[in-house]
Order: structure tokens, then sequence, then C-alpha cells
């Protein structure tokens, strides 16, 4: 009898946790293939307890839906390479293995793999099957496509580094081992073994421990599940063991004894949490020590994406679980709204007015002890980045105090030679004055570079304040392209384009970006276009010249760096500068079919 309450309670779990996963079916890599592999055990289970139930009537149906087992291992093997992520370069070694399964249940269906008989070991069982040779055939092709899947997996955990994937993995192949020892008490009968099969009274947890080792670091709120479930079983054992205690108990009364078993489970609730959540969430409580720990650990990051990943990695270690982590200076939108991140549990850290803070998102079906882990290492994360936003303040002001110094000695430098060149430049001029017109003109040319070159010396180191306005840059944009012949205006500019900027700067730099596309050898269409996002409005000036060369594109905006042959090198030095004094910057970014593109970004108006 206890076979058949066993039996039926493996069959319930199976098809409710194949439900269950077909649910969660895009969280989990793999979920179909495992549903069907649940779906393959409750056939199997089926065809095994038919006979006991309507009688040797249905044996011909029993037999045929457990002949499908091979089947059911082959969705195993091919769960587990999906699973595993194991690239499979041909179809070929998946179609084999089905084919394998379905060349084995054919036999079977075509000549019997085995008759119903009493097998007195087999305790309350009626029939058990006893396989012929073709059931045996059977049963070795179920057994070598398990033993693949489960090499697999050993072969996978081995080779994986990650330490979260390796302990899912572990925790499979455990669940597996554990499956394949239930089932094979049918095997006593087979092998005409008279002992009773006490291992298969294990099988109803061997779906549970399967669905629950994968949906552990993959669904959190299985883990709250998971806790409730384990709580349950040890107080309901606890009161079990609790009433034979009470037989010795000086009165008879089944009131009194309730009562007592309730007060026991009562008292044992509290610790039995505790135990629970110590085994499903190892590493609920964080000490001081942890604490200086987690400092430690995030004040080496250098940028937000690298304090996101060694936040992930200390949280997901400590839990047991995979956490993902998101670090951004402006705000989130409200909890529920926007993109979020995967159903994992998050840690959302971000900038506000108020300074910085940390969003919990997916802990919700958390107990206290790890929700308040979470919530101390979220306000470590918090400090990291306040510390981590105020180090890159303070090396921003050490650059531009630098750059000040710098630019001042540069300025000082430029006066000077600004103004001893320009006698030199007049005496030149003149003295080609009765030269023939082509040296004249190539004189010219050379006096005016040199001019210029001075000029813009002098504009890029002299100390200069924005005089700001509020105006259009639509409209400034186009003003300045009539001014340029041959630029065209691209797409972004039907509406206005609201700014708070110094015009006559605004058409220094983009006077300064046409001349440089049109100057590139080789261009022949220069265009500008707008757009506005949530960071405040983007100007692009593209060109379809040569590009820039690799080796200029680090240093491109710094003074003497040009892509012309006869350019200075400090328009677009003083284009950065600014767009750098309006709060924004300027950026060489990638626009196709453009070959080159300039990128101002102004922010927002407030």
């Amino acid at each position: 009898m206890a076979l058949h309450i066993v039996m039926g309670l493996a069959l319930v779990e199976t098809l409710v946790l194949a439900a269950v996963l077909l649910a969660w079916a895009e969280r989990v890599r793999g979920a179909r293939l495992l549903t069907l592999f649940l779906l393959g055990v409750a056939i199997w289970v089926t065809g095994n307890e038919l006979p006991n139930v309507f009688g040797l009537s249905s044996a011909p149906v029993a037999l045929a839906l457990v002949s499908t087992i091979p089947l059911t291992a082959a969705a195993f093997l091919h769960f587990c390479l999906v699973f595993c992520r194991v690239p499979v370069a041909s179809p070929w070694p998946l179609r084999a293995a089905y084919g394998l399964a379905a060349a084995s249940t054919l036999l079977a269906w075509v000549v019997p793999p085995a008759r119903f008989v009493h097998f007195p070991p087999f305790t309350g069982v009626d029939y058990v099957a006893l396989p012929g040779w073709s059931g045996w055939v059977n049963a070795l092709a179920w057994a070598a496509l398990a033993a693949a899947g489960v090499g697999v997996l050993v072969w996978q955990g081995w080779r994986v580094r990650e330490p979260m994937q390796r302990r899912q993995i572990a925790a499979l192949t455990v669940s597996c081992g554990w499956g394949m020892v239930c089932m094979s008490g049918y095997g006593f009968a087979a092998l005409q073994i008279p002992v009773y099969p006490w291992q298969v009274l294990a099988l109803p947890a061997y779906p549970v421990i399967l669905v629950y080792g994968i949906l552990r670091y993959q669904v959190f709120v299985a883990n709250a599940w998971a806790r409730r479930a384990l709580v349950w079983a040890l107080l309901v054992g606890a009161g079990l063991l609790a009433v034979p205690l009470t037989l010795a108990l000086p009165l008879e009364s089944r009131w009194l004894t309730g009562a007592l078993v309730a007060v026991l489970c009562l008292a044992l609730s509290g610790p039995v949490r505790g135990f629970a959540e110590r085994i499903v969430y190892p590493g609920g409580t964080a000490s001081a020590a942890d604490l200086q720990a987690w400092r430690a650990a995030l004040a080496g990051a250098e940028s937000e994406q690298a304090l996101a990943a060694r936040a992930a990695s200390l949280i997901s270690d400590r839990v047991g679980l995979r956490v993902d982590a998101r670090v951004q200076m402006e705000d989130l939108p409200p909890a529920g709204q926007g993109a979020a991140l995967a159903d994992a549990p998050a840690l959302l850290c971000f900038r506000t007015a108020d300074g910085w803070q940390v969003r919990l998102q997916g802990w919700d079906a958390a107990p206290p002890g790890p929700r308040h882990l979470a919530e101390l290492f979220a306000g470590v994360l918090a400090e990291a980045a306040q510390q981590l936003e105020h180090a890159r303040a303070a090396e921003s002001r050490e650059r531009e105090r630098q750059l000040q110094a710098r630019l001042a000695e540069l300025g000082a430098l430029a006066a000077s030679v600004a103004h001893d060149l320009r006698n030199p430049l007049n005496i030149i001029a003149m003295a080609v004055a009765t030269a023939p017109a082509d040296t004249r003109r190539e004189v010219a040319d050379q006096v005016q570079r040199i001019s210029r070159l001075a000029e813009d010396l002098l504009d890029y180191a002299k100390p200069w304040q924005l005089r700001r306005a509020d105006l259009d840059l639509a409209a400034q944009v186009r003003q300045a392209v009539r001014r340029a012949p041959g630029v065209e205006l691209g797409a972004g500019f039907e509406a206005p384009l609201p700014l708070r900027a110094d015009p006559a700067r605004l058409d220094q730099a983009l006077g300064n970006l046409f001349a440089n596309a049109r100057a590139a050898a080789g261009t022949r269409r220069v265009c500008v276009e707008a757009e506005r996002d949530a960071l405040g409005v983007q100007l692009h000036v593209c060109d379809d010249g040569p590009g820039v060369p690799e080796d200029l594109r680090e240093r491109l905006f710094e003074p003497f760096a040009s892509r012309s042959p006869g350019g200075t090198g400090l328009g677009l030095a003083i284009v950065a500068r600014i767009m750098a004094a309006h709060g924004g910057d300027a950026r060489l970014t990638q626009r196709p079919p453009w070959s080159t593109c300039f990128t101002l970004r102004f922010p927002s108006l407030p």
C-alpha cells in the first residue's frame, strides 16, 4: 500500500511541477524540455500503476506507456545540453539520441516488453512488470541516454568556473542521482532480487529536488516556497514524534494530547523558522567585519559599471543566489515602470536630489533575514557610490586646475609669440610685393595661416567667460548653415530647440566643425542633424570624408591634433572647451553611413 501512495504522490507532484515550469518557461533555460521530461516520468509512473488500479486488462496500455521511458531520457539529455550551454556543432548527435529512443520504444510496442506478475517481496503491490528481451533493450536505451545526460552535467560542472553556475549544475546532478537511485528499486523485481524496494519510497522527493535545484537560482520566489515547505515538514515531523510521548501522561484525552502537540509546535516554530531560513538562505546575517570587508571591496571601483559588477558578485556569493546590480547617475522610474532587470533579485543604485539611494527589486518573497542583509548591503553600496562620485569630482577639479595652469602659461607664451610674429610677417609680406603673382599668393597664404594659428592660440589660451542667453538652437544652426556653403541641413530642426548658451561661442563651435569637415581630404558632403532625448539636445556634424585615423582618435580634441593637412590643430580643442563650459561635451561618434561624425551634447534646461 505504501508504494501505491508514494507513486500517486509522485504523479501529482510531477504534473504540478511540470505546470509550474511551463508557466516560468521564459525565465529558465531549457524549461520546456524539462517539462517534457517530467511528463515522461508521469507517464512511466502511470504505466506502472495502471494494472494495480484497473487489473490486468489494462496491461497492454500500461506496457505501451512504460515503454516510452527512453524518449523521456532523450528529452533529459537534450535538456542537459541546453541548460549547461554545451555547444553542439552538428544536430546529428541529438538526432541519434532521439532515434535510439524512438527505435527502442517502437520495438517494445511491436514485441511485448514485459509481463505483469505478482512479486511477493513487493509487499502491498499486486503486479510488477518483469521485462523480456525487448524490455531489456528498452531499459538499456533508457540507461544509456540517462547516463549520457548525467555525464554532460558532470563534465560541464567540472569545466565551468563561475561559482553560481557550478552550484546550480551540482544541485541538478545530485537530484538526478537521487532519481536514478529511487527508480532502481523496480530493478529488484526485474533481476528477481527478493528485497523490498525501500528506495522507491523517496521518489516523491525527486521531482521536487530536481525542479527546486533549477528554480532556486532562477526564480527567487521558489526559495520562499521551499522555506515554508521545510518549516511545515519539520513542524509536522515534530508533532508526530511528540504523539508517542503523550502516552506517558496519567490522563487519556484526545483534547489534551492535541493541545500538548499544538503547544510544542508553537514553541518550536521560531527555532524551526530560523533553521529553515539558514538552510534555504545561507548567510542571512552580517557582522561588523562583513560590513567593513564590503566597504573595502567596493572602495576600489573606478566606474559605475565596475562598482555594479563588484556589488553583484559580493551579494550573490553571500546569499547563494544570483543577484543583479545596477549603478547609474540618473534617477530611476517609479517601481513597476520602465525597463527593469530580469526577475532575479536586484539592487538598483541611483542618484537623486537627496543623494544616492538603493532600491531593492524582486526581494518581496525574501524572509526578514536575507532582506535585512540586502538592506545592509544596500547602505554600503550607496556609500560606495557616493565616494565614487566625490572621487570623480575631486579628479575633475584637479584636472581643471591643472588645465587652467597650463592655459595660463600657454596664454602668456601665445601673447608673446603673436606679438613677436607680427612685425616679421609684415616685413615678409612687403618684401615680396614685387615678386611674381604666384609667389605673392603663396606667401600670403602662409602668412595668413601663421596669423590664424596665432589667433587660435590666443583664443584657446586666454581666460574667457560665457555670456549666456536664451536662444533657439534650431534657428542658430540654420543661420550658421546659411553662412557655410555646402553644408546640408538634416532632420531635427523643424521644432524649436530651446537652450541657454553663449550665441557667439556656439557660432564659433559650429564654424570650427564645419570648417574641419570641409577641409578633410575627399569630403563631398557635410550634414548637420539634431535630436532630443532625456539627457538634453544632441547636435551631429557628419561628413563622408576619409574618416579619422586610429592613432588620432584618442587625442582628437587635444591641442595641435588635426586630421587636415593645413589645419592648426586647435579648432576641435576650442570646440571641446566651449562645450565643457556649457556643461556638455564633444565626442567622435559613429552614425552610418557617414564616415566621420562629431556630436555636441547640450544638457537639457532645468
